[in-house]
């Protein structure tokens, strides 16, 4: 996570970190029947992968329940740097918490070891304040996260975070 940090801190410095607006606001829709919208994008670069993955991870926060989802939301900008320095990101899409006081990240990342490294390494932050039992995780290797979202296509993702279907993650469309 420090050579991350560092890392990070190098890519922010060089402007190489984007914030675009075109997809704030869209709704995506799960399979399980829930939506929530994009409320931020990060992109390293042109956020596309020569290898693509998509990764989707889900948790619930502890104890943070109305306006404090609003204040979740503006302080997330500071875990940029927990993410955009590790090897092989390229693309987030922040998804507000969904019917279900879930949050989303949609990502893309350059090569499926290198979303599962960082899956597994974000577990351990994400433990410290999620509800036990609210951490998960998809890979989808070989698809393109804008591909994933689109709606319907392969399943193929390989969910070791949780015991469940995969419906939390497969998007069915957006909005």
């Amino acid at each position: 996570m420090a050579a991350c940090f560092l890392s990070s801190l190098v890519l922010l410095a060089r402007g190489r970190v984007r914030l675009p607006a075109d997809r704030l606001g869209t709704r995506l829709t799960f399979a399980d029947g829930t939506s929530a919208r994009v409320y931020r994008e990060t992109r390293l670069g042109s956020g596309r992968a020569q290898d693509p993955c998509t990764l989707v991870v889900r948790f619930r926060l502890r104890r943070v329940r109305g306006r404090a989802h609003a204040l979740f939301r503006r302080e997330s900008l500071l875990n940029t740097p927990l993410f955009v320095g590790f090897p092989g990101f390229t693309s987030k899409l922040w998804l507000a918490h969904d019917e279900l006081g879930r949050y989303r990240g949609v990502y893309e990342w350059d090569g499926p070891e290198h979303a599962e490294h960082y899956a597994r390494s974000l577990w351990r932050v994400l433990a410290l304040v999620s509800e036990p039992g609210s951490i998960g995780y998809a890979v989808v290797p070989g698809r393109r996260r804008d591909a994933v979202i689109a709606g319907p296509g392969p399943a193929g993702g390989h969910d070791p975070g949780s015991g469940d279907t995969a419906a939390w993650w497969l998007p069915v469309g957006g909005t």
